[in-house]
């Protein structure tokens, strides 16, 4: 979707066809192609940086952007690790810049409305989360390394872990496992394909989560339950939920449906607070907090011991 905010300028790939191809198709052949990064973001003067790379190709992009005084919107996971995860908060902080992750659920209008409404105590204390994420794929290369992509859990299912965060606080701690059952004859598949957690909150509050890469091929299938003291949610999605209110027996369901565009509803909202000098939704410290959880959860199924957090 076009943006008459956005013009765009730059792009950078270490292959350099790769960056060319994005130049012709999104600017027409007119911004400038780099295949060094930190050379783009010194020289461009950048607004905003897009920094979308698979998690082991993350290095100091984040740092050198915050230090150029750029803007940065950066997929999920930030990081394989807590350390460079906490680098890339601290050079954001220290440079005064906006920043965003994309954790894309968090602007659908369904949970939009639920956050509303526990924000103003309508839903009550929340007590329990059960979310799953079923697919069936290859997926790229890389993302079939558990060192390279940090596995099904860390890369992927932190979507949903993130909004267990959202609705339920600050985890306390995580009982997990995990298996690759399916895939162990796929050169390099070491990822796990099946997994489920139970994760206890400071709040009391509990949440489970599953998740497979072995269910319906070309089907991506991510819903979500969220039990609270007045009302049982579920989520077909992000966009998408039925709220059943339990505290009046008369209350009719609440149906919430839209079409929003998740992926232009994060990028508006980075753009948005870029021009007012105004916090994101999803900054950076967000993004850490997600990926300490979805570690813990991997440490706990890898050593099948809780873990605190």
């Amino acid at each position: 979707m076009k943006n008459p905010d956005v013009q765009l300028v730059a792009f950078c790939d270490v292959v350099e066809a790769a960056a060319k191809t994005f130049n012709e198709k999104y600017a027409g052949g007119r911004a400038s192609v780099y295949t060094d990064y930190s050379k783009m973001l010194e020289r461009e003067k950048l607004d905003l940086v897009y920094i979308c790379l698979p998690p082991f190709a993350h290095n100091d992009e984040v740092q050198i952007a915050a230090e150029n005084g750029t803007n940065v919107f950066i997929e999920k996971p930030i990081a394989l690790d807590v350390k460079l995860g906490q680098a890339m908060v601290d050079a954001v902080n220290a440079a005064g810049v906006k920043s965003q992750v994309g954790f894309m659920y968090r602007f659908g209008t369904a949970v939009e409305r639920t956050k509303y409404y526990l924000s103003q105590g309508r839903m009550g204390l929340p007590s329990l989360f059960i979310g799953r994420y079923f697919c069936n794929s290859l997926h790229s290369a890389w993302w079939r390394e558990k060192e390279k992509s940090g596995g099904q859990i860390v890369e992927q299912i932190i979507h949903v872990y993130d909004l267990a965060r959202y609705f339920l606080g600050d985890p306390q701690s995580v009982i997990a496992d995990m298996e690759n059952l399916f895939h162990r004859d796929v050169e390099r598949y070491t990822s796990e394909d099946v997994s489920s957690s139970v994760i206890r909150f400071k709040s009391g509050a509990l949440a489970s989560v599953s998740a497979t890469n072995t269910a319906i091929p070309g089907r991506w299938i991510s819903d979500w339950y969220l039990v609270t003291k007045n009302a049982t949610t579920y989520f077909e999605g992000a966009n998408d939920s039925t709220i059943t209110w339990t505290d009046d027996p008369w209350a009719p369901e609440e149906r919430i449906s839209s079409k929003k565009d998740l992926y232009n509803a994060e990028t508006l909202d980075f753009i948005s607070a870029v021009k007012s000098d105004r916090s994101t939704r999803v900054p950076l410290s967000e993004g850490l907090e997600s990926l300490r959880l979805v570690l813990a959860v991997r440490e706990a199924a890898e050593s099948r011991k809780s873990v605190s957090l």
